[in-house]
């Protein structure tokens, strides 16, 4: 996404200057033709022959960048060896760090840190390996698992370049909800391969995040694991999605004076994400629920090729209704889009129901743009974050695995996933709920500790917490023993 008109950004032109043929007063003169401003000039390395400096340039956006970048090397003398921005610069070195928790500072704190003392607590593990919540980082370690097949919008990138995403949301579980989080990107899509080395690497962590895998093998490899393993698996792409969906549905339906049991909902793209909403909606009581893909509207009573696509036909659209987006989105209440941009036209929005709800998902293009859609549609909610209402997994995932962490749950339940929507929505008031707010800020500070108590409640009501009593509220770091 550009920046917008009249904004500027910096950047870090790292360039190689010959002493004897490069003049400076020739860069500043390009850079300042090219409309950059510089606003910073430092020497990293000088000798005989040449200097590098670092020139700070304000730029409007990454096209002027490079036409500034491209210019400057045209120079005599110059050679750009980088161009970063502080995106670029965020991530050098990676994002996140392992650091001890206790500093040895002599010979006695070593042996308890390590031999002799850690001994006893080895055994004490071997004897009762339920200790390893409490006595190891188990305790408040998940890990987050990609083989990097579907990483953002960018597709089947790969394991190393879906590293940044998967550190990121290492960041995010810290900042948001004191939980550690581990990113561990597979060099295989093979889905025993992957179900093999999560089981493999699971004693270490009290939870599982899996992250940015494509559809259908997700969905296997999620329910495998969930089977044969003893703590949480969670896919967010899937399942924090459809919790913040839900969430944002509650308060919407309130504006229009409708029920959302009572609501016709058509969902646009059955993937993992469009799976996963549908029947959240499904557990939330909504029955009349139509899914449209590639092949139009999925019809009960045929038969399709994709297994879970047959599942989704087999279980939705009561009414049998057939045909494309436009021609079953007709007196729908809420159309729910995580397919790709451009597919919802105004044209559809008049055919819905009177105040219809569009949730447009799709990112970074929306099914539609707000802007289109206004003149026909009561609420409207995007995944970005420069509309209002995004939909964004942030509200979930850090309060969820906050809450599994605490009572030591063995899966996320249904009534878990429910409980996290219903808590999410509430952090909005009756008095704040408008149409341009139906969902709180990522930032609110109320969100993870009303997440995290309701998926507790619940996990102890669905008999999966493992903990004897609920932990008190703490959300910032983990219970205490």
């Amino acid at each position: 996404m550009s920046i917008p008109a009249g904004a500027s950004t910096p950047i870090i032109l790292r360039l190689e200057l010959s002493r004897s043929t490069a003049s400076f007063a020739q860069i500043a003169t390009v850079i300042g033709d090219t409309g950059g401003d510089i606003v910073a000039i430092d020497v990293t390395r000088s000798d005989a022959a040449s200097t590098v400096r670092d020139l700070t340039v304000n730029v409007y956006e990454r096209s002027h960048a490079d036409r500034i970048a491209a210019a400057v090397g045209r120079l005599p003398g110059v050679r750009v060896l980088q161009v970063s921005d502080q995106t670029f610069l965020l991530h050098i070195g990676g994002k996140i760090e392992t650091t001890p928790k206790t500093p040895i500072k002599n010979r006695d704190d070593l042996s308890r840190v390590y031999t002799p003392g850690v001994a006893r607590v080895c055994m004490a593990i071997h004897e009762k390996p339920s200790r390893a919540h409490t006595l190891t980082i188990k305790r408040n370690t998940i890990a987050v698992v990609s083989d990097g097949s579907a990483v953002l919008g960018l597709g089947n990138i790969g394991p190393q370049a879906a590293m940044p995403v998967m550190e990121g949301k290492a960041v995010l579980f810290k900042q948001f909800a004191g939980v550690d989080a581990f990113p561990i990107c597979l060099n295989t899509q093979d889905t025993e391969e992957i179900i093999a080395i999560v089981k493999a690497l699971s004693p270490t962590f009290g939870g599982i995040n899996l992250e940015d895998i494509s559809a259908p093998r997700c969905f296997e490899i999620e329910r495998r694991l969930a089977e044969e393993l003893d703590i949480p698996v969670f896919h967010d792409d899937q399942h924090g999605t459809a919790v913040v969906l839900l969430a944002g549905l509650l308060n919407a339906v309130k504006l229009t004076g409708k029920t959302l049991e009572s609501c016709k909902i058509v969902v646009c793209g059955i993937g993992a994400a469009g799976t996963a909403c549908s029947k959240m909606l499904m557990a939330a009581g909504v029955t009349n629920i139509i899914g449209v893909d590639r092949e139009g509207a999925l019809v009960p009573g045929k038969s399709y090729a994709n297994e879970f696509w047959q599942w989704y036909a087999d279980n939705s659209n009561p009414f049998r209704l057939e045909g494309s987006l436009s021609d079953v989105i007709e007196d729908a209440d809420i159309f729910i889009g995580v397919s790709g941009p451009g597919v919802l036209k105004a044209e559809d929005l008049k055919k819905m129901a009177v105040d219809p709800i569009v949730f447009a998902m799709a990112n970074p293009t929306p099914e539609i743009l707000p802007e289109e859609a206004a003149p026909y549609v009561r609420v409207m909610a995007t995944g970005r974050s420069d509309y209002p209402n995004q939909i964004n997994n942030v509200l979930c995932f850090p309060g969820i695995f906050r809450g599994i962490l605490d009572c030591r749950a063995s899966r996320v339940t249904e009534e878990m996933k429910l409980a996290a929507a219903k808590a999410i929505a509430s952090v909005v008031t009756d008095e704040e709920l408008n149409e341009q707010y139906i969902i709180p800020s990522v930032f609110n500070h109320l969100v993870v500790e009303r997440v995290r108590e309701a998926v507790i409640e619940a996990a102890y009501a669905s008999g999966v917490a493992r903990k004897e009593t609920p932990s008190k509220p703490r959300a910032s770091s983990p219970t205490p023993i």
